[in-house]
């Protein structure tokens, strides 16, 4: 299990240049034309994990399986998507699918590159996006509204709090605020999540520099960050056309491009990490001769869901879970000699996964 993650921007933001860089595909036409993505390409992408590599090397795994992410690169969107402008509709409904939204915003300046708006504003490209997201919302939100009257007039209880949720939610877009502000209370969360609201997402800024403004960012990456700060959400910085670059190279000689641009490592390990943080994700761990693989989990997973995410059948037999801390294989060298020192634990159905536990599930078939 990875997530998925839209990609989004206005036309000739630099979105499907950094699709193709991420998913070394160049099946999305970067053309210097609004609308060149028009079904949206999927692409997924391992995960980089460094720890992956030393638990396989350590377990004599004879396969190392990574965790996956899958970008979907969203067609270019414009003013009045919302109303069915451009590809609007085709944007909204796709955006539903991911968990969240990495919305791409122009910071670097390139007279051979036209802005749809003919200037270079990110701030202004986010509000505009956001803007279409929430009309979108506010016109599904009236929809539904419309379709549970007779329902919560016969005082079906599920209708009843689906209403009280919608309400909640366009007082909030009424006010100029996306529904993710809204605070809503434990009893309510699954009922709320069900809305498939689509600011209920969170956002992870993306912002595309020039290649010199890519190690420190320049004065429009920054405004970026003070809105995402405001707003709770994330952002990265990103030169597209470095990580362009790079895809087409060895890794070594990325490595030797990175150094030489001051950059510690590839803009994509920042994406991912910058997404794990926005939607509480954690790596398990499971490593074995047959081989090492890493699996991704909500923070907060019990030790059978976790289980889960391998196979159904382990979460309904969940017995119990071997679980080894990572710095307690790498530093002892193994299972047999964490077993030996005590450092194997034998954990139940209350247990909370940590990130970098090594795992060995025993359950009922």
């Amino acid at each position: 299990m990875g997530f998925k993650m839209g990609i989004v921007g206005l036309p000739n933001v630099g979105k499907s240049t950094l699709f193709n860089a991420l998913t070394k595909t160049a099946s999305a036409q970067a053309a210097n034309f609004p609308f060149c993505t028009i079904d949206p390409n999927i692409g997924e992408v391992n995960v980089p994990d460094l720890r992956l590599d030393k638990l396989a090397a350590i377990a004599n795994s004879a396969n190392s399986i990574p965790a996956r992410m899958t970008f979907v690169d969203i067609a270019g969107l414009v003013k009045g998507a919302s109303q069915g402008e451009g590809l609007g509709n085709q944007f909204l409904a796709n955006i539903r699918e991911t968990d969240a939204i990495a919305h791409v915003v122009r910071c670097f300046e390139d007279k051979d590159v036209v802005h749809v708006d003919d200037r270079v504003d990110p701030i202004a490209d986010a509000e505009t996006i956001d803007t279409e997201l929430m009309l979108a919302d506010m016109e599904s939100i009236e929809k539904r509204l419309q379709n549970i009257v007779r329902k919560v007039r016969g005082g079906d209880k599920d209708s009843i709090q689906q209403e009280r949720l919608l309400r909640a939610a366009m007082a909030a877009l009424e006010e100029g605020r996306p529904a993710r502000t809204v605070v809503v209370d434990v009893e309510d969360e699954k009922q709320w999540k069900m809305l498939h609201l689509l600011t209920t997402k969170p956002i992870l800024y993306v912002c595309n520099v020039n290649e010199e403004d890519a190690a420190s960012g320049n004065l429009h990456s920054s405004r970026v960050a003070e809105m995402a700060t405001k707003q709770g959400n994330s952002h990265v910085i990103i030169s597209a056309q470095i990580e362009e670059e790079i895809s087409q190279l060895e890794d070594e000689e990325a490595e030797m491009f990175l150094s030489e641009m001051g950059l510690k490592e590839a803009g994509l390990d920042r994406l991912i990490r910058a997404g794990y943080t926005l939607l509480a994700l954690e790596t398990y761990f499971t490593a074995g001769p047959k081989e090492a693989r890493a699996w991704t989990i909500k923070n907060g997973t019990t030790a059978p869901q976790a289980a889960g995410v391998i196979h159904g059948d382990f979460e309904r037999g969940f017995i119990r879970a071997e679980t080894i801390a990572y710095e307690d294989f790498v530093t002892l060298g193994g299972e047999n000699p964490c077993k030996e020192a005590g450092k194997m634990r034998a954990e139940g159905k209350s247990y909370i996964v940590q990130d970098g536990d090594v795992m060995h599930f025993l359950f009922n078939t």
